[in-house]
C-alpha cells in the first residue's frame, strides 16, 4: 500500500499499548494532533537511539497540543520492556499483525517489519506531516514534525 498523503484521512487503528490496554487513532480525534512514530524493532540499536530523541523533545510536542505513539511489530509485552527501559513517557503499541504499518504503506514484507517513518496527524483526523525514512538506518527529523505541528497552531 502506498502512504497516506497530506491532507487525506489518517488510516485508523486499534493496536494493544502498554498493559495490552487498546488504542485507536480515532480516540484522538476532535481533541488533540497525534504524532505515529513508526519503528522498526523493539531493542535494535537505531530505535534505542530515535526513541530517546523523541523523548528528549517529549515537552516540546506537548506543549504543540500533540500526543506521540511508537508503533512497531513487536509484541505489547517487548514494546512495554523497552518503554520501561529507555524510561519513555509516551506509549508504545504493538501492531503485532502488522495492519498499521501496511495501512500507511511502511511495512516491509521481506524483512517482517516496518520501516521508519513519522506522521502527524490533526485534530480533525487528516494526515498533516509525513516523512519515511529511505532506510531503516536513517531516522525522520524531529524538528520538521514540531514545525509542522507549529503550524497546525
Amino acid at each position: 500500500m502506498q502512504p497516506p498523503q497530506v491532507g487525506e484521512a489518517a488510516p485508523d487503528f486499534k493496536l494493544k499499548g502498554p498493559g495490552g490496554q487498546p488504542v485507536t487513532l480515532s480516540e484522538y480525534r476532535g481533541h488533540r494532533n497525534v504524532v505515529l512514530v513508526f519503528y522498526p524493532l523493539a531493542f535494535s540499536p537505531v530505535c534505542t537511539h530515535q526513541l530517546p530523541e523523541i523523548q528528549a523533545e517529549i515537552g516540546r510536542f506537548e506543549t504543540l497540543d500533540a500526543q506521540v505513539l511508537g508503533i512497531s511489530v513487536d509484541s505489547w509485552y517487548a514494546n512495554q520492556e523497552f518503554a520501561r527501559k529507555l524510561r519513555l513517557t509516551f506509549p508504545l503499541l504493538s501492531d503485532f499483525d502488522h495492519r498499521a504499518s501496511e495501512a500507511y504503506g511502511v511495512y516491509m514484507p521481506e524483512k517482517r517489519f516496518s520501516g521508519r517513518a513519522l506522521f502527524i496527524v490533526d485534530r480533525e483526523g487528516r494526515v498533516a506531516h509525513g516523512e519515511i525514512a529511505p532506510t531503516p538506518a536513517e531516522i525522520p527529523s524531529n524538528e520538521r514534525a514540531l514545525a509542522a505541528l507549529e503550524r497546525l497552531k
